[in-house]
């Protein structure tokens, strides 16, 4: 069947039998709600090694390359922390007590803040350190938000409804990450067609929520842009949600004839149902001046790096711009490091549909840009033209720009940098601020100012910003605001396993050096370094370690976590 005429029959069934099923889901009590998502983490344990395998044989590498371990953090162990932060919650609120912890949400500053993140004491211990704070909306009250929190479980369910999700092509959970959001905190069967880059992940999903798919609350259909087309308009389809581009939400509002424009302009949609969505942008990386060692750079170069070519680049919420100090004498330094990073990687190469055209217009506008490692690691150390296509489009593969702002103080150098990026880069998804201890103690004005200022939907303090992606407790979106004529990186937020409103952002913070160097910077923790670090050694030993233990928490395979994380 070719995606110019498709299976209409079978998409027309898909959706039959999920709006007959639509009610039972919504009267399916909390009880059984939470014994169907313990079911589901040994699935995704039994799934984990298979799904981990299929995702790195599509990317070129086998299942054992130390590439790998981003497929078991991106595939099965995305999926089981955000099946486990649910049901989290879910138990909390079966046993009368509210969603949301005592002393979790303050106001301070003319603001309400929750702490979301470590929810748990198992997350003390294995991400000691790293913590997650959700700003709420100006105006939004300490007792409105622990109000409105778990909506579809405290007397305000939604009604019976059929959602379409459209998912992405290139991180393995998107897709069903998005199915448990839409099932658990709205309330609504799910259709979810695979992106034809990684419909191979259709039979695992099928495996993992089989007792979903067996009382038709789920299904899994494959297709490209023509099945998506049809879903999108169909009568039995209540709501949508999609990751992708502003180009795919555009195409489906207004369509892509040469009347689409005009009816942007006249806000006539043609799909008028609730609609949300995750579009990603050029996401930044602010790096603040400060009095960093030499340890410091070679680490931050890694965290930088990570933050680039995980996934080859094929990640919304890659670092796309490198926004650094021109008067702070540490620049040079940290792109001497992150060139040392480049070079030293395994080889591979960006699998994504449409990244070698997209390098070559990199290329193609700056002929003298480095190549590093198997030639497809671009670097382009000094961009000064705000019209550059690293400034202006996501290139969704591994070419990293490099932006020097003036200031010659810290403060001076944020004020710059939070405006460049609001004003400059498009998209709202999320942003990464490095920023050593030191300097944030003698300038907590001007960085609590920056932190305040972006505009982003995440925002991460000395960590990589898609780890809000992950870890199910934090809200997963753009920053509010963008509208259907102007979508931008999207609208509304997904993962929110506490399910609240009115959510502004999510900052999350990392330590600035890893154990014990901690102590020396000020910021001590006993994080060793992160396993998502593509220089991490054992970082595939790790990730697969935790998300056997996420599925199933016992002391007993804690030293065995501890050992490896220790080594890389």
């Amino acid at each position: 069947m070719t995606s110019s005429t498709p299976d209409t029959a079978s998409l027309d069934r898909a959706v039959m039998e999920l709006r007959a099923s639509a009610g039972s889901w919504s009267a399916t009590p909390l009880t059984r709600r939470i014994a169907l998502l313990e079911r589901l983490l040994p699935r995704v344990a039994s799934a984990s090694a298979e799904l981990a395998a299929v995702g790195a044989r599509a990317k070129g590498y086998a299942p054992d390359s130390p590439w790998a371990a981003e497929d078991w953090s991106g595939g099965p162990w995305a999926l089981a922390q955000n099946a486990a932060a649910c049901l989290h919650v879910l138990r909390r609120i079966a046993r009368g007590e509210e969603p949301l912890g005592p002393g979790a949400v303050r106001e301070e500053d003319g603001r309400t803040k929750v702490g979301v993140f470590p929810a748990t004491g198992w997350d003390r211990l294995l991400f000691n350190g790293f913590t997650a704070q959700v700003w709420m909306r100006p105006g939004v009250t300490a007792e409105q938000v622990r109000d409105r929190a778990a909506g579809e479980y405290r007397g305000r369910p939604g009604p019976p409804a059929v959602a379409l999700v459209l998912g992405a092509g290139n991180v393995a959970a998107i897709t069903a990450l998005d199915v448990l959001h839409k099932l658990y905190a709205e309330g609504q069967v799910v259709i979810a067609k695979l992106n034809p880059v990684n419909a191979y992940l259709r039979p695992h999903f099928e495996q993992v929520f089989a007792d979903f798919i067996a009382q038709g609350w789920v299904r899994f259909v494959d297709g490209g842009a023509a099945e998506g087309a049809y879903l999108t308009r169909h009568e039995g389809i209540d709501a949508l949600h999609v990751t992708g581009s502003d180009r795919t939400h555009d195409a489906i509002v207004w369509g892509t004839d040469e009347n689409a424009e005009q009816r942007r302009r006249d806000d006539q949609p043609l799909i008028t149902k609730p609609f949300s969505s995750e579009l990603g942008g050029v996401s930044p990386c602010i790096v603040a001046p400060g009095p960093w060692s030499d340890a410091d750079f070679r680490f931050q170069a890694e965290h930088i790096v990570t933050s680039k070519m995980n996934n080859s680049g094929h990640n919304c919420i890659a670092t796309q711009v490198l926004v650094l100090p021109r008067d702070w004498d540490g620049t040079e330094r940290l792109l001497g490091e992150i060139r040392r990073v480049l070079r030293e990687l395994p080889p591979r190469t960006d699998y994504y549909p449409g990244a070698d055209r997209r390098l070559a217009a990199v290329l193609a506008a700056h002929p003298q840009a480095e190549t590093h490692g198997d030639g497809c690691r671009l670097l382009v150390p000094d961009i000064t033209n705000h019209d550059d296509i690293l400034i202006t489009e996501e290139i969704f593969g591994s070419a990293l720009g490099v932006v020097r702002l003036p200031g010659a103080t810290a403060a001076e150098f944020l004020r710059h940098a939070v405006d460049f990026a609001n004003d400059t880069l498009p998209g709202t998804l999320g942003a990464t601020l490095i920023v050593h201890p030191r300097t944030e103690k003698t300038d907590r004005p001007a960085v609590e100012t920056a932190m305040a200022g972006l505009r982003y939907g995440t925002l991460g303090i000395n960590c990589w910003s898609a780890v809000g992606f992950l870890l199910g407790f934090t809200p997963w979106g753009a920053f509010p605001g963008h509208t259907r004529q102007d979508i931008g990186s999207g609208t509304g937020f997904v993962h929110n396993a506490f399910m609240l409103e009115d959510v502004e952002k999510t900052v999350l913070r990392a330590p600035f050096a890893p154990a014990p160097r901690g102590l020396v910077t000020g910021d001590p923790s006993l994080s060793p370094r992160p396993p998502y670090f593509v220089t991490n050694r054992t970082a595939l030993t790790t990730v697969e370690r935790v998300t056997r233990f996420t599925t199933a928490p016992s002391m007993r395979k804690l030293p065995g976590i501890l050992a490896s994380a220790l080594r890389g």
